[in-house]
């Protein structure tokens, strides 16, 4: 595990994190797809295939289902609460639904043609049934929420729709970045705290509200959950620039080929200096250019290695393990047992160690 987490003394193996994302990924599992079962034809299947349940052609299929952390999150916060870890599950049904839909739109969105190494939706069966799944994958989770009856679900189901809102916002902040020569380092924490801190923020806190949680404690997790997205983020933002497609599934310079504002490049252009000054330059050039997709290797590798001779790698590397720092801090506030503030600890190790 990172020696970050370890500083605070006994943490959660790397197997601990493993098994506690695979305990979150086989509670919610049959209740997710019993959800994706009532979408009409063929939404029901666009969305198989996007969970990796099916192949192209229909077949049952073992694919990547992703990391699993949201429902985790869900889960370990019922258990913050007092609750049982079962009680979160319609919370991290719900947080695996939305985040799937963010997931559909914004492929089409950022043009991707792969996810968790297979062709996306939008590519295999079209820019239409991608939106329409993804509407319906929002609507899922709202549902999955309410139908609970009860005063704790209608609580969780308004963190929830606020939530998607700020992530929405996010997105469309990231958007706009692409067509502007500068961002501040602030504009672009400030959208990745809506994009992914939002998201995560809710998923900590969910199965907490469910369990009866106040809202103090409730905001609480929400902190340690905000923070965690952050951090998350700025890991996906290395990644988006010098991760292993083996590994993220994603081509080289992913998120250089689509011009994208991420940390490492927004701290390079605020870094001063000649490394920081040819990047600006090159960048600005691009703009001009929107066929940047036919750039070689070498041209996207030099951008790369721009943005690391000005520091955006580094800076990005230590705002991961200051939000990091933050979102354990939190932790702190609220009375919970030990054994599952480990958990928490080990699971935020994970995301600041992951690399994919």
């Amino acid at each position: 595990m990172s020696a970050i987490g370890a500083t605070r003394g006994e943490i959660v193996t790397a197997a601990g994190v493993i098994a506690l994302l695979e305990n979150g990924r086989n509670l919610t599992t049959p209740v997710l797809r019993a959800a994706v079962a009532r979408l009409a034809p063929p939404m029901d299947t666009v969305a198989s295939y996007h969970f990796g349940w099916i192949d192209q052609t229909g077949r049952p299929a073992e694919g990547d289902g992703g990391k699993a952390v949201r429902p985790a999150l869900a889960l370990l916060s019922a258990e913050a609460a007092g609750a049982p870890a079962e009680t979160g599950v319609p919370g991290a049904v719900a947080m695996e639904l939305v985040h799937n839909f963010s997931l559909l739109h914004d492929d089409l969105m950022d043009g991707d043609e792969q996810r968790r190494h297979r062709d996306t939706v939008w590519k295999v069966h079209g820019p239409a049934q991608a939106i329409l799944v993804g509407d319906a994958l929002f609507a899922l989770a709202n549902e999955i929420l309410l139908e609970l009856g009860t005063p704790e679900a209608g609580r969780a189901t308004r963190r929830l729709t606020t939530a998607t809102r700020r992530l929405i916002d996010g997105q469309a902040q990231d958007i706009s970045f692409e067509h502007r020569e500068r961002v501040t380092v602030q504009e672009c924490l400030d959208m990745e705290g809506k994009k992914t801190g939002a998201l995560l923020a809710c998923a900590s806190s969910i199965g907490a509200v469910l369990g009866g949680a106040s809202e103090a404690d409730a905001d609480t997790l929400e902190e340690y959950g905000y923070h965690l997205g952050l951090a998350f983020q700025a890991i996906d933002d290395l990644l988006g620039i010098w991760g292993d497609p083996a590994s993220t599934g994603k081509q080289t310079w992913s998120d250089l080929r689509q011009r994208k504002k991420s940390l490492p490049v927004v701290a390079a252009l605020a870094a001063g200096g000649p490394a920081s000054e040819k990047l600006g330059e090159l960048l600005a050039a691009d703009a001009k250019n929107p066929e940047n997709g036919a750039f070689s290797e070498e041209e996207f590798a030099l951008r790369a290695a721009l943005i690391e001779e000005a520091g955006g790698r580094e800076w990005t590397s230590e705002e991961a393990r200051r939000q990091y720092a933050t979102a354990i801090a939190a932790l702190d506030k609220m009375d919970m047992p030990e054994e599952i503030k480990r958990k928490l600890v080990g699971l935020a190790d994970f995301v600041v160690v992951r690399e994919k």
